[in-house]
Order: C-alpha cells, then structure tokens, then sequence
C-alpha cells in the first residue's frame, strides 16, 4: 500500500481523538485509522479500516476493539449485487448504497467526497450505510454535499438536525467538522 495522506483529529464534544491515513493499492484505496475518545460507558479506542475500489466504492470495512468493559468487533461488507453483511448478517435497509459511513469518525465523509467529484456549486444526496455508534448497527443515513469551492462542502445530514460547511484538505479528509471534529495537525 502507497500512503497519500493522514491527518489527526481533535474531538470537540467529548474528550478524544481519531488518526486516520489514506492509502492506494493496485485496486483500490483504504482509509486505516484509530479512534481513542470517552463516551458515557468509559474510554473507547476503536481500530477501522474502510477498503474501496478505485471509483471510492465501499467493498468492505472492519471494527475492532472497546467501549467500556465491551469488546466490539464488527466486519461490514458491500457485495457485487448492492447487498449488505454485518457480521455476516443481511442488512435490507441499507441495500444498494454506495458508501460506508463510520458513526465515531470523521474519516468517511471523504469517500462520498472524492467518489462525487463535485464541481463548485454542485450538489448531490449520498446517502450512506451508517454504523451508528454506539449501538453499532446498520442504518440508511441521508446526507447532501454540495460543494462551494476547492476547500468547502455545505453538508446536512437532516436526521440528526445537521447543517454546516465542512472544510477538507486537497485529499478530501474533514479539517473542520464544526462542533464536532478539528485537524490537529
């Protein structure tokens, strides 16, 4: 795997952060990254790793690790026909959706960015099969992107009452996640 890009990240509504790279194989890219926060059950430390093919698209990703005094581990996969597994297990309502969309990082919402390629002021909905945490499961999260210029992406995931401008770095990672998440580095 070539590394193209990491970035370290600053939680700001609860104490933690998230380290995450981008990387490229022959086939595909991957984000390999490790979130270390508090949530109400204790200190959680969570290793992912998001696997796409060369057009962004989700093939699979994996959890690993703890939350409290539990252990997580949790491997999601996008088959050919649009179907979806957790841990083996179908999951219909998130069938025939593109990206992956890890509930406890902000590392995901490069995938729908890069995979959009949006002009300036262009807008598309990428709805995502999100991993909300922490109860870990499977749902469809609607989500829009519209893009306002080479650095800003208004984004709005309406379920959870949220609009703001996200500003990305040039490989697409989240910089500032307002209210949420800051580049520390």
């Amino acid at each position: 795997m070539r590394i193209l890009a990491s970035i370290l990240w600053q939680r700001l509504d609860l104490e933690g952060h998230d380290g995450c790279l981008l990387g490229e194989t022959e086939d595909g890219r991957t984000l390999k990254g490790h979130a270390l926060f508090v949530h109400d059950a204790g200190p959680c430390g969570l290793a992912y790793e998001v696997d796409c093919d060369l057009s962004w698209r989700t093939r699979r990703a994996r959890v690993d690790g703890f939350c409290g005094m539990r252990e997580m581990h949790y491997q999601i996969e996008r088959l050919a026909d649009g179907q979806w597994l957790l841990n083996g297990a179908s999951q219909a309502e998130v069938a025939g959706l593109v990206d992956v969309d890890l509930g406890f990082t902000p590392a995901t919402n490069l995938l729908a960015i890069r995979r959009l390629e949006l002009g300036d002021g262009m807008a598309a909905p990428a709805p995502a099969a999100y991993l909300a945490f922490p109860e870990l499961r499977l749902s469809r999260l609607e989500q829009t992107y519209r893009r306002l210029d080479d650095s800003r992406y208004a984004y709005a995931a309406p379920v959870y009452g949220y609009d703001a401008v996200l500003t990305v770095s040039p490989a697409g990672f989240v910089l500032d996640y307002p209210g949420l998440w800051r580049s520390a580095t």
